[in-house]
């Protein structure tokens, strides 16, 4: 097993249709769409965002994540993650999250305490209480010893998103045949 950053233009495009699509549901309205189109119009563009994959140890990929960045570059947080099923690796989301916080100075928002309990066995191990009830936490190369310490996330606006798609039918268009080329593309190997 190892971690991928997903580069390529056409794999990365396909790894997050098929992330966005796994997180909301395949029945989960505009979301999906909407996070796709402002992740790589915003997120993408200003390379503050990127697709990781774990692939077994014949280069399936078995879990996706997107990363984003904070405003100021100096860590990531865990924006969406999936595991994709593997019969030959237990809780790959979870293994994926571990090494990623074994490397990178990471950030995750827990919503509720079995998110939380899930990423402190990932290795999460300082926890922050943060806003409406969420508990955040911080791997330990990230540098943070308090809440006040962690630079915001970078974002996107979804509503902008959606407004746009609706303004401007293209737009919108442009994107759902992106977004299904993807999901119809997904790499059996990366």
């Amino acid at each position: 097993m190892k971690v991928v950053h997903v580069k390529n233009e056409t794999q990365r495009d396909a790894c997050l249709a098929r992330l966005c699509a796994e997180v909301y549901g395949h029945e989960a309205g505009i979301a999906p769409l909407a996070t796709f189109a402002g992740t790589l119009s915003v997120l993408v563009a200003q390379e503050a965002a990127r697709v990781l994959a774990l692939i077994d140890n014949e280069s399936r990929p078995i879990a996706l994540a997107l990363l984003v960045l904070d405003e100021l570059g100096e860590s990531m947080e865990v924006a969406l993650l999936t595991s994709l099923g593997s019969e030959s690796v237990d809780q790959p989301a979870e293994r994926l999250v571990g090494e990623l916080a074994l490397k990178a100075p990471l950030r995750v928002n827990a919503h509720d305490d079995a998110q939380e309990k899930m990423f402190r066995e990932c290795g999460i191990k300082r926890w922050f209480d943060g806003p409406n009830g969420m508990r955040i936490g911080v791997g330990p190369r990230h540098a943070a010893a308090e809440l006040d310490d962690i630079p915001r996330t970078m974002r996107f606006d979804q509503r902008a998103v959606i407004q746009a798609f609706k303004q401007d039918k293209s737009i919108f268009e442009g994107y759902k045949q992106r977004f299904i080329r993807g999901l119809e593309s997904f790499p059996a190997v990366l």
